[in-house]
């Protein structure tokens, strides 16, 4: 087992624990992990299909009542000791910090939009403003489904005041298919929201390790509804591609394609449209919404770790634990550079635990090779002078 250690500190903020897939049930070693938490909220990543049933159902007899139980599969893990595979992450929020609510967004190929806004509003409804508590939202959604721009821009426009971060669930490196879990029920192509309000401080996290080169395209030729481009300067897409990064077509592999990003700018910053795959008839499936006519920069990779370091040194206090949703693309980069160690040194000394992902969402964005991440803390102390009634 391995356990946060504000767990075993008595920290009041979330607790993490890891368990291996494979061998011993893990069940006993995440209730250890989670005894004493009294959590409101378990969230359950790198479990898949019928695992995530048969954990709910052996979890919530042992949790409180009221206790929210959701998670996804995913493409990897951040646990108490950093990067992991192939285990299961369990997170549980105490009681006396947070209050959740979660609902599922269905049908997500459909897009039934003003279905969700009416439930995203309904619930939202059952949260009183209190300016001693603040209010997130948690999304996590079927990373397969290519529906997250829409979803974002939903919640975004229903929930305006809220601000809302999360992944996409992930299926390691295949591609293939992915679940999730809420209201113990396991399903795919759906998207699962969390409501949250905490007496902590919070603080959002992101990091992305790239910067504009002045290399551009154009797209010429996409499919839109497939986020799949077919020409790029109205030559195949996967050869142009190839040619603007100075690699060989046969070269073109995960790894490449995180060390060679293409950017889409908005406003004054650029957003990654992460590739996941060269397709049959020589184009890019990407990860993210494309359009033909969309101006793509090419992006180049720098330090993946001093900058992840920095935004963590800056935040107003340490935190007591950093809840991340971190790119898989991201990962393959940092394994290629050997530096995988040196970020799970990093999560350890910050505490972070959450998932790799693929795709990531906040500020009303679908995003990619990006550390999406929220901080709690505790509270700042009253400023001098200020008096409560007991």
């Amino acid at each position: 087992m391995d356990t946060d250690p504000a767990a075993k500190e008595g920290a009041s903020g979330p607790v993490a624990v890891q368990a291996d897939r494979g061998g011993a049930d893990p069940v006993p070693t995440l209730l250890d992990g989670l005894r004493g938490t009294n959590p409101a909220l378990v969230l359950l990543f790198g479990a898949q299909g019928e695992e995530l049933a048969a954990l709910d159902a052996a979890l919530s007899g042992e949790l409180p009542t009221g206790c929210v139980v959701v998670g996804c599969s995913s493409a990897g893990e951040i646990g108490p000791g950093g990067y992991a595979s192939d285990s299961i992450v369990a997170i549980g929020f105490p009681m006396r910090h947070f209050r959740a609510r979660a609902i599922t967004l269905p049908n997500l190929a459909s897009l039934p939009v003003s279905e969700w806004m009416t439930a995203l509003r309904r619930m939202h409804q059952d949260f009183a403003p209190d300016p001693a508590r603040s209010l997130f939202g948690l999304l996590l959604v079927d990373g397969l489904s290519g529906q997250e721009d829409a979803l974002v821009a939903t919640l975004d426009a229903a929930l305006p005041s809220v601000p809302v971060l999360g992944g996409s669930a992930g299926d390691g490196l295949d591609f293939r298919h992915t679940t999730l879990l809420a209201g113990s029920r396991v399903q795919s192509n759906v998207a699962v929201f969390v409501l949250v309000e905490t007496d902590l401080a919070v603080s959002e996290v992101t990091f992305a390790h790239f910067s504009p080169t002045p290399t551009r395209a154009v797209v010429t030729a996409a499919i839109p509804e497939k986020r799949r481009i077919l020409e790029l300067n109205a030559e195949p897409a996967a050869a142009e591609y190839a040619r603007l990064t100075g690699l060989s077509p046969d070269a073109l592999t995960p790894g490449e394609f995180a060390r060679h990003p293409l950017l889409l700018r908005m406003g004054r910053r650029h957003h990654v449209r992460a590739i996941s795959a060269i397709t049959d008839d020589g184009g890019l499936s990407l990860m993210s919404a494309i359009d033909t006519g969309t101006v793509l920069t090419l992006g180049r990779a720098e330090d993946m770790t001093q900058g992840f370091s920095d935004a963590l040194e800056n935040l107003p206090r340490p935190p007591l634990m950093v809840l991340g949703f971190d790119c898989i693309l991201r990962r393959l980069a940092l394994e290629r550079a050997g530096l995988t160690g040196r970020m799970s040194d990093l999560f350890r000394r910050h505490r972070v635990a959450g998932f790799n992902t693929y795709g990531e969402q906040h500020s009303g964005m679908h995003v990619n090779q990006t550390f999406v991440g929220l901080a709690f803390m505790e509270p700042p102390p009253p400023a001098s002078g200020d008096s409560h009634a007991a």
